[in-house]
C-alpha cells in the first residue's frame, strides 16, 4: 500500500494498569495503522531512548531504600523529556504516527493517584517537559485492581507491580477521573475476554481514523 503523506503525524497513547492487555492491543493498533498506510513509530514510557531506558531500569528496580513520590515523578519526567524531544516530536514533525505505551496520564495515575503527589506538581512538570504536546487520542484499558493483579500473579514483579491492591485501587480511580475529564480519552472495559477488548479497541481506532480523514 502506498504510504500516506501528511504535514504532521498523530500521537496515540495506550494507558492502563498492570495486566490489562496493553502489550497485545498495542500490536493490534500498530497493525491497524500500518494497514492503512501510515508510517508508525511504536515506543514506550518510561523509555524510548537509550538514556530513558536506563532511567526506566532505575524506576522499576526493587530496592530497600524508599523512593519518595517527588523523586519518582522527577525520574519519570526526566525520561519523558528525553523521549519527547529526541523521538516523539521529531517523528511527528516528519509526518510519522507515534504509538506510545503510556505517557503523562500514567504519571497522574501512578505518582499522583497512587503515591499521593500533588496534582499541581504533575501539571507543572508536564508543562515544562512537553507543553501543549498531548496525545491526539488515548485509549485507557480499565479493569478492577483485583482482576488485573490476578493476571500477573505468576510473574516476577517489579517495584510497581509489587505494590498492594490499595495502591492499584487509587491508580485506577485516578485513571478513571482522567477519562471523565479529558475528551481525548476513550475508556474500554478490559475486564472482559481479550477478543472483546480488542474489538472495542479496533472500533475506537477506526472512529478516530474516520475523523482524521474527514478533517484532511
Amino acid at each position: 500500500m502506498k504510504r500516506r503523506v501528511e504535514q504532521r503525524g498523530r500521537f496515540i497513547t495506550l494507558e492502563g494498569g498492570e495486566g490489562v492487555g496493553k502489550t497485545t492491543n498495542l500490536r493490534l493498533i500498530g497493525d491497524i495503522l500500518a494497514r492503512r498506510g501510515y508510517d508508525v513509530l511504536v515506543t514506550r514510557e518510561p523509555g524510548g531512548t537509550t538514556l530513558a531506558e536506563e532511567i526506566r531500569e532505575v524506576l522499576l528496580a526493587r530496592r530497600d531504600e524508599r523512593v519518595t513520590p517527588l523523586a519518582e515523578a522527577l525520574l519519570v519526567f526526566a525520561a519523558r523529556a528525553q523521549h519527547v524531544h529526541t523521538v516523539i516530536e521529531p517523528a511527528l514533525a516528519e509526518g510519522r504516527w507515534v504509538l506510545c505505551d503510556r505517557f503523562t496520564d500514567s504519571t497522574f495515575a501512578y505518582q499522583s493517584g497512587g503515591r499521593g503527589l500533588d496534582v499541581a506538581i504533575v501539571e507543572q512538570l508536564a508543562a515544562w517537559v512537553h507543553g501543549t504536546r498531548w496525545p491526539d487520542m488515548t485509549l485507557y484499558l480499565d479493569a478492577p485492581a483485583g482482576t488485573a493483579m490476578a493476571r500477573i500473579a505468576d510473574r516476577d514483579h517489579d517495584r510497581f507491580e509489587g505494590e498492594p491492591k490499595a495502591f492499584f485501587d487509587r491508580v485506577r480511580a485516578a485513571y478513571r477521573e482522567r477519562a471523565r475529564s479529558e475528551a481525548r480519552v476513550v475508556e474500554i472495559d478490559a475486564s472482559r475476554p481479550l477478543a472483546d477488548v480488542s474489538a472495542d479497541v479496533t472500533a475506537a481506532v477506526e472512529r478516530f481514523l474516520a475523523g482524521v480523514a474527514c478533517s484532511a
